[in-house]
């Protein structure tokens, strides 16, 4: 009998599939990060058994106590927050400003060596109301990017879209969606303890 996780990521598989190709483009294009954060390894290992293997998570200790005991081939995405005592560990950047994408890509290309930039990431907004517009300001600082660069825009991903609005954002042309509680559920938090 099928897992839960792996019937949801067959399901988002095939909406990937859908959005991509109402917009023109290839499904193989867009790749799907499966976001497990706080989720047990057995259900990681459960979506790479049916194929994935890109997998991502929000906080460093959760990739460092996963990873070793997973498939080696697994790519990992840190998408969260990095605080300067764990950046030895990761290394992120937590944004900035559309009109400032441009100068940090510059930054990255020219003066940081051991960086490679290689695109761009945005979150919709927090309600899932995202509209086009949304998603299309991305798009245009990629195209800024590149320009600037002097790349082309199939070099540059676009990483934008997550469980809610992730058919929208394929279809405004994004590379990588971050789907996490459609294939693995809400997130569990362990209960505080009283005091």
């Amino acid at each position: 009998m099928e897992g839960v996780a792996v019937a949801a990521l067959r399901s988002v598989m095939l909406r990937v599939r859908q959005a991509a190709e109402r917009s023109g483009r290839r499904p193989e294009l867009v790749r799907v990060v499966a976001v497990s954060k706080t989720k047990p390894g057995s259900l990681i290992r459960e979506a790479y058994d049916a194929g994935n293997r890109c997998f991502g998570e929000n906080y460093v200790q959760e990739i460092v106590d996963k990873a070793p005991q997973l498939p080696e081939d697994i790519e990992w995405h840190f998408i969260g927050h990095l605080q300067s005592n764990k950046a030895k560990t990761l290394l992120s950047k937590s944004g900035v400003e559309p009109s400032n994408c441009v100068e940090l890509a510059k930054h990255v290309k020219l003066r940081c060596p051991n960086l490679e930039f290689s695109g761009l990431m945005t979150i919709g907004m927090p309600n899932y109301t995202s509209t086009p517009e949304n998603f299309r300001t991305l798009s245009n600082c990629r195209a800024e990017v590149c320009q600037a660069l002097r790349m082309a825009e199939e070099q540059c991903e676009l990483s934008m879209g997550m469980s809610g609005d992730f058919e929208q954002a394929i279809e405004m042309g994004s590379t990588n969606v971050r789907i996490g509680s459609t294939i693995f559920g809400p997130r569990e938090y362990p209960k505080k303890q009283p005091n």
